[in-house]
C-alpha cells in the first residue's frame, strides 16, 4: 500500500502492473529527453545575438520539427496499444469474483460457487485494531489464491463506482445495469488495499477494498470453511 513517503508507484503484485510500471518509466524517459532539449533551445535563444535580415523560411528545419514529434509519438503509442490489449485479454480464469458497488460498501458473490456471498464495510476508526489502517481496513476481506488467473465482474446497485487496486494494476468502473470485467494474476501473497476512485457521492472515498492473497491450499480451506458455515 502507499505511505506518506511514496513518490512513485506502488510495488507491483501482478504481471500487468509490472508492464504498467515499465511503460510509465519508458514514457517518463521520453518526456525528460523532450524537456531537456526544448529547455536547452529556449535557454540558448536568450543569449543568441545572431540575426539574418534575409531569412524568410527554412524547409529543412520545418520538415525535421514536423517528422521528429511524429516518430516520438510512435514510440509512445505502440507500447501503449500493446498494453491496452494485454489489459483486455481474458485467459481461462480459475476463479470468478463478482463485485457490486453500493453507497458505502462493496458486496461480493459467486467465486464460481453460488452460496458464497458477503458484504465488505469499512471498519470505523473507533473499532479499528491497533495494527489496522484507518479508512482502509474492512470487516470482510476478499480472499483470493495467488498464482491463479482471476476474473472480476464489476457492477453497481445505485451510482457509478470504481473497483481499484493500484498494486494489481486494476481499475474497473461499476455501472448500474452493466457488467464490466477484467482479469489479473497475483504473483505474491499479501494484503492489497484500494478504494473507489469515482466521485460517486458524499463519502465515496470511504469504500475501501482489501484483497488477501493466499496460497491455493489456504484458499481451498477458506472456501470449505465458508461452505460449511
Amino acid at each position: 500500500m502507499s505511505t506518506w513517503a511514496n513518490l512513485g508507484l506502488q510495488d507491483s503484485a501482478s504481471p500487468l502492473m509490472e508492464q504498467l510500471i515499465f511503460f510509465h518509466d519508458h514514457r517518463l524517459l521520453i518526456l525528460v529527453m523532450i524537456t531537456v532539449l526544448v529547455g536547452y533551445l529556449m535557454f540558448m535563444l536568450f543569449f543568441n545575438s545572431y540575426i539574418n535580415r534575409f531569412l524568410l523560411h527554412g524547409q529543412l528545419i520545418e520538415m525535421i520539427w514536423t517528422i521528429l514529434p511524429a516518430i516520438i509519438l510512435l514510440f509512445i503509442a505502440l507500447p501503449s496499444l500493446r498494453l491496452l490489449y494485454l489489459l483486455d485479454e481474458i485467459n481461462e480464469p480459475s476463479v470468478t469474483l463478482k463485485s457490486i458497488g453500493h453507497q458505502w460498501y462493496w458486496s461480493y458473490e459467486d467465486y464460481d460457487i453460488n452460496n458464497i456471498e458477503f458484504d465488505s464495510y469499512m471498519i470505523p476508526t473507533n473499532e479499528l485494531a491497533t495494527d489496522g489502517f484507518r479508512l482502509l481496513d474492512v470487516d470482510n476481506r476478499v480472499v483470493l489464491p495467488m498464482n491463479s488467473q482471476i476474473r472480476i465482474l464489476v457492477t453497481a446497485a445505485d451510482v457509478i463506482h470504481s473497483w481499484t487496486i493500484p498494486a494489481l494494476g486494476v481499475k474497473v468502473d461499476g455501472t448500474p445495469g452493466r457488467l464490466n470485467q477484467t482479469n489479473f494474476f497475483i504473483n505474491r501473497p499479501g494484503l492489497f488495499y484500494g478504494q473507489c476512485s469515482e466521485i460517486c457521492g458524499a463519502n465515496h472515498s470511504f469504500i475501501p477494498i482489501v484483497i488477501e492473497s493466499v496460497p491455493v491450499n489456504y484458499f481451498i480451506k477458506w472456501i470449505s470453511k465458508n461452505n460449511n458455515s
